[in-house]
């Protein structure tokens, strides 16, 4: 048995800022994928990734809202007594859905009536979804918006207008230019759980509340309008906005060894830094007008590439 791939998932635009209903852009990333699987031969991962299934399959078991989605459980749970395992390449702790793709897969694989990727998605169909997979991805991070798991499943871009208003969107194909979207590799792994909480602690304050509602929030809304229009030129002017706003307030978020080089590419206009997802180590996003002088400059870290400007 080999189940479909499920892929990473970045979200581009929109960290913390979706738990508080502003926009969001989050985009399928192709390098990092999970299946599930059986081996006839096991070695202590898929041993380990085993274990964790049958816990999530207690949970499901447990699940109160039955109307929203059910699952073939006993089935589930006989392939698991089987043997099966989630074989994923997909860092954990990095930002980039690692649970979300084995949430998809879950639902793909065992989910009763469920909404798949070739029906017409309405925005009623996508708003149900990403319900479905909050409830399952809370299992990992104690609260989940769910849309992880929902890129993962379906694999295309997701821009998130609200909460409740989300839609299927395209991005403009790759240029072959100099400027890119990549990864820095923090080599830290960051949870999820305590970032968010440090969040919720910070909105508590009402000068924090007024930075998100107005600077954070008009920022990334004008990155993801820049960014779906293929406006470059202004789209790196309102990134360099954006990672200001970011290391100015969400300092915790960000490993101390990397607040001076965040700095840096903001004073000497080289590169652009953000959050990739909720911090804390994993990886950081960045943005580069020339990708090659950012590799020199940062030729101590480990850079993968995304998109190309």
């Amino acid at each position: 048995m080999k189940g479909p791939l499920f892929y990473a998932k970045i979200l581009l635009f929109g960290e913390y800022g979706i738990i508080k209903d502003s926009k969001g852009l989050a985009i399928p990333y192709n390098s990092y994928q999970g299946a599930l699987k059986k081996a006839d031969k096991r070695t202590g991962k898929e041993i380990n990734s085993n274990k964790n299934l049958h816990k999530f399959y207690t949970y499901l078991l447990n699940l109160e809202n039955k109307e929203l989605v059910s699952f073939r459980l006993e089935e589930f749970k006989a392939d698991i007594e089987d043997g099966m395992y989630f074989d994923s390449s997909i860092p954990q702790g990095y930002g980039v859905g690692s649970s979300g793709a084995l949430v998809a897969s879950i639902y793909d694989k065992y989910g009763i009536d469920k909404i798949t990727v070739l029906e017409n998605l309405t925005r009623d169909k996508l708003l149900k979804l990403k319900n479905i997979f909050s409830l399952m991805e809370s299992f990992f991070h104690g609260k989940s918006s769910g849309l992880d798991p929902l890129n993962s499943y379906l694999s295309i871009p997701i821009l998130i207008n609200s909460k409740d208003n989300l839609e299927a969107t395209g991005i403009p194909s790759q240029k072959e230019g100099k400027g890119a979207v990549f990864l820095l590799d923090s080599e830290m792994v960051g949870e999820t759980e305590p970032m968010v909480t440090i969040f919720m602690n910070k909105m508590k304050n009402e000068g924090f509340r007024k930075m998100l509602n107005e600077d954070f929030a008009k920022y990334t809304d004008a990155c993801i309008d820049d960014f779906l229009n293929g406006n470059v030129k202004s789209l790196f002017g309102n990134v360099k906005q954006l990672s200001k706003v970011v290391l100015d307030n969400f300092k915790p978020m960000i490993p101390q060894s990397f607040h001076k080089i965040w700095q840096t590419g903001i004073d000497t206009n080289s590169y652009y830094l953000k959050l990739c997802g909720s911090g804390g180590g994993g990886y950081i996003l960045g943005f580069t007008e020339d990708f090659d002088k950012t590799k020199l400059i940062l030729k101590d870290f480990k850079l993968e590439l995304v998109y190309r400007f």
